[in-house]
Formats: structure tokens, C-alpha cells, sequence
């Protein structure tokens, strides 16, 4: 895996970090404000704009523990935007209280703005 390559699994992992982790400044900071998604909250619908995100970051978390996984990533970079797309498995705790793994099929797409890179559109769908 080449260099552009290593840094946008690793953005994409810090990304997913910043979501288990409820770091809303994090992954606003590595969003662009203008970002689009197709995602199950979204019912269907292209949603743009962090404010759709910020509800969820706001929601009282407790103390359940939460950890994503990238699995078989694939990264496709095309000058100065980029798809990285996975499996992504989520382990945390059922309603008992007892260890449950989900999966979902993740695409995201980065583009290079004033040299780094930003998050500017998602598609989330369940497995």
C-alpha cells in the first residue's frame, strides 16, 4: 500500500474513532462542512451538512464500550480525491449487556483541500 494510500486507511480509522468515541470536534475538524450522505438514518434520502451528524453526536452515550473495525478495505485514489471502501464491524454491547459484532458496507470519499485531506461524502448500508 502506497503512501497516499496508508494515509487515507488511517484517516478513515481515526474517522470511525472519532465516532465510537463521540468526538464530535474530531470528525467535524476532518469533515468538510458541506459533506453528503446516503446512510439508513437518512431514510433514503441524500442528506448534506454536518448538523444531520451533530444530533447523533449529541445523544447521551453512557458508558457501553464501542469499537469499529476496517475489514477488507480497498483505496482508490484519483489525483486529489479518494474512495476508501470496507467492511466495517462494530463490536459493543446488546441491551443485556452482552458482546454483539455488526457489519456494514462503508464508501467514503476524501478530497484534498488546501493539502489535506477532508471527508465529503459517505454511503452506509448494512449487511
Amino acid at each position: 500500500m502506497g503512501g497516499a494510500e496508508a494515509e487515507l486507511l488511517a484517516l478513515s480509522d481515526r474517522l470511525l474513532k472519532s465516532i465510537d468515541g463521540g468526538d464530535w470536534n474530531l470528525y467535524a475538524s476532518m469533515c468538510d462542512p458541506s459533506i453528503t450522505c446516503f446512510e439508513p438514518e437518512a431514510c433514503g434520502q441524500l442528506i448534506a451538512g454536518l448538523p444531520f451528524h451533530k444530533f447523533y453526536f449529541d445523544l447521551p452515550r453512557g458508558s457501553a464500550p464501542k469499537q469499529s473495525t476496517i475489514a477488507s478495505p480497498n483505496i482508490r485514489v484519483m489525483g486529489d480525491a479518494a474512495v476508501v471502501s470496507y467492511v466495517r464491524v462494530v463490536q459493543k454491547l446488546d441491551a443485556n449487556g452482552g458482546p454483539v459484532s455488526v457489519a456494514a458496507l462503508e464508501t467514503r470519499v476524501w478530497q484534498k483541500q488546501a493539502g489535506s485531506w477532508k471527508h465529503v461524502h459517505f454511503h452506509r448500508a448494512p449487511l
